[in-house]
């Protein structure tokens, strides 16, 4: 090897390790402790939000859940009740920007601050673009994009007040590489993505750090509740045996476990998996070719239109021959643990 190339090796070393070294620098001078903290999170009666809380409580956090839902609200109150934690349940339909104002207002009355807001409220609609309306994609945005908004416009003058907050966007891998037969999914999680970005540099200067969260396929028991179309039990196929698969998707508490942490640094980003990165990665690099690799698998792999077309069935209701029940046993046992049934 000649001196130059060692030379150059060498500084480049330096380089990457001197990158390292700031890094971890910045995250331990933005890191704060938990215990105490109020933590709200939407959509945290079930599912990933729900794991989420017990992530959160586990490290001394006081906890409260927003939720269309009383009755799973409940359940997830006995849940985290019995893990010994602090938790408040509110019933607050977080598309409707009068309720989330009415509730914030309460949560507050109640814990008295709000340090950290995760926003995870999440739909997930499965077909075929013949089979979507623009009911779908309303229901989505208003539930990806508009109710985060709405959330973070009404803790927003509490925290800058304090002079200091976290907001926790939890989007998708499927916000940053758009699949087919997800749509309304995506185009809402492309949204949410470009809101959080733009948050994060608008609200820094307030000592207030904005995470945006992208989990690639998890099992957290969603499957069951997610929704499908035009030929839905071949639809439910694909996405639960992917959302299943050990390697693909990766646990719910697991990706809890990296989203608390993310929010503890104040980190601008957490893409969650290997497989998530790998896709934004290729996307990255190359998304022409990405996209045109998408075309041929709606081409060739996912179900044509046809089927129930515009109906939607859930997914506990959407089972076949297709998916048996050895295949998803994680996601059904998922779904058990985390209030999704």
């Amino acid at each position: 090897m000649n001196s130059g190339l060692k030379k150059a090796l060498v500084l480049t070393a330096a380089g990457v390790g001197a990158a390292v070294a700031a890094r971890a620098f910045v995250r331990n001078r933005r890191r704060i402790e938990l215990d105490g903290r109020v933590v709200l999170i939407t959509g945290g009666s079930r599912g990933l939000g729900l794991v989420t809380a017990r992530e959160f409580a586990g490290r001394g956090a006081r906890v409260a859940l927003l939720a269309r839902d009383a009755d799973e609200l409940e359940r997830a109150r006995v849940d985290l009740a019995g893990l010994g934690a602090e938790v408040a349940t509110f019933v607050c339909d977080v598309r409707e920007q009068d309720e989330v104002d009415a509730t914030i207002a309460e949560v507050l009355d109640r814990f008295g601050r709000i340090d950290v807001l995760v926003n995870n409220a999440g739909v997930i609609q499965v077909g075929p673009f013949e089979e979507t309306t623009l009911d779908d994609f309303d229901d989505a945005m208003r539930t990806h994009f508009w109710a985060p908004l709405y959330t973070t416009l009404a803790v927003l003058p509490a925290m800058r007040e304090r002079g200091e907050g976290r907001i926790v966007n939890i989007s998708s891998i499927g916000g940053k590489v758009s699949a087919p037969h997800l749509l309304p999914y995506s185009s809402s999680k492309f949204a949410l993505v470009g809101l959080s970005e733009g948050l994060r540099a608008e609200l820094v200067k307030d000592g207030i750090y904005v995470t945006t969260v992208a989990p690639g396929l998890m099992r957290t028991g969603s499957i069951h509740k997610a929704t499908f179309k035009g030929q839905y039990q071949k639809e439910f196929a694909w996405f639960a045996l992917g959302d299943s698969m050990p390697g693909l998707s990766m646990s719910a508490e697991a990706a809890a476990s990296k989203i608390v942490d993310a929010a503890r640094h104040g980190d601008a980003e957490a893409i969650l998996s290997l497989p998530a990165k790998l896709m934004a990665k290729a996307h990255g690099i190359a998304p022409g070719l990405f996209a045109e690799m998408m075309g041929v698998m709606n081409r060739f792999v996912f179900p044509a239109p046809g089927g129930i077309g515009k109906a939607k069935v859930e997914g506990k209701h959407s089972r076949s021959a297709l998916t048996p029940r050895w295949a998803t046993y994680l996601s059904d046992q998922a779904a058990l643990r985390n209030n999704e049934l």
